[in-house]
């Protein structure tokens, strides 16, 4: 996630419960802790046995296996567009796409950069529905380039591999995708992996960011794609122990009072907050394409770009509260965009 100066969490302001409009050697990886104790849960009923898809409300997420599939970001170390850490990390994530049965293609272009012309390539993986018209969930796998200044101020960050910025919400959207796969899909589910959120130098400067979902928005607009697009559920930043999500005011209001009133439905009203934020984000790009879209997103985090952005720092249990509430809510988009 790029600079918090650009993309808002500041001055938040209290609403009610409507939404109102307001190339070296490869550097070591960092230790992964133990794996948590699984917490998955269930949203809406029970599994589907004999090998038959699950009814539309009763999927689950696994915050044990999505831990697993952070953990094994982390251990890439730092990944920047550009680095065979991040190609690491693409690979991993097309090789548990694959052993969910779920096609995926890459999305290969040129970011052009305040450093230059920088490879990136975006993951867009399918899960057919009974319409062929999508809906997008999503989130970026790349982490900053170092070295950049501390937001606190004083030591430049030098190693940084995004535990929270990054891993969590792509860890989060893979285990969404191995639930999806096996759901009574209304709506074709497009999970969408954006490489090149980061901003290479700055975020404020020289339209320095969101260059996967930039480059994604306008191949749907060149090819004509964007037109079956009809809603993004993005997630960022969504790994924080102490987990605060705030409604952000550029975001799409009735998609925010979906995803909200499904948190509170399901007893995360405390986590969801009604606080407003204004966040510039991978949503960004769909939004003035006339796309309904939301971002889920913590930047209520004192780890955010430090160095202590870590796995000491998010938590399973946040995975699980986030992948509860997106399946909670799909059934209610589904219904509103009939």
């Amino acid at each position: 996630m790029g600079a918090k100066g650009a993309r808002g969490a500041i001055g938040a302001c209290a609403i009610g419960a409507i939404a109102l409009s307001c190339a070296g050697a490869p550097e070591p990886a960092d230790k992964p802790s133990a794996a948590p104790e699984s917490q998955a849960s269930i949203a809406g009923g029970s599994v589907a046995t004999n090998g038959q898809l699950a009814p539309s409300s009763a999927i689950r997420f696994d915050s044990a296996r999505a831990w697993k599939d952070l953990q094994a970001q982390v251990a890439f170390g730092p990944r920047p567009s550009g680095s065979p850490a991040l190609q690491k990390t693409r690979d991993y994530i097309l090789a548990e796409l694959k052993k969910a049965g779920i096609a995926a293609k890459q999305q290969s272009f040129i970011g052009k950069t305040p450093l230059g012309d920088t490879s990136m390539t975006n993951v867009i993986a399918t899960i057919p529905g009974r319409r062929p018209e999508r809906i997008a969930i999503a989130s970026h796998f790349d982490t900053k380039r170092t070295p950049f200044p501390s937001p606190q101020g004083g030591q430049m960050v030098t190693r940084f591999v995004g535990a929270s910025d990054g891993a969590s919400s792509t860890a989060a959207l893979l285990e969404l995708a191995r639930g999806l796969a096996s759901r009574q899909n209304e709506f074709t589910i497009e999970l969408i992996f954006f490489d090149g959120e980061e901003a290479v130098v700055e975020w404020s400067q020289n339209n320095d960011n969101t260059y996967g979902s930039r480059h994604y928005v306008d191949a749907a607009r060149r090819d004509g794609s964007i037109k079956s697009l009809r809603a993004l559920v993005l997630l960022d930043m969504i790994g924080d122990k102490d987990l605060l999500i705030r409604r952000d005011a550029a975001s799409t209001p009735w998609l925010v009072d979906v995803v909200w009133n499904a948190a509170a439905r399901i007893g995360h009203r405390g986590v969801f907050s009604n606080e407003l934020t204004s966040i510039d984000d991978d949503h960004m790009p769909f939004i003035r394409a006339g796309i309904p879209a939301v971002d889920i997103i913590d930047l209520d985090y004192p780890a955010w770009h430090t160095a202590n952005d870590t796995i000491d720092s998010v938590s399973a249990k946040s995975l699980q509260i986030v992948g509860d509430v997106v399946l909670a809510a799909l059934p209610d988009i589904e219904s509103r965009l009939k």
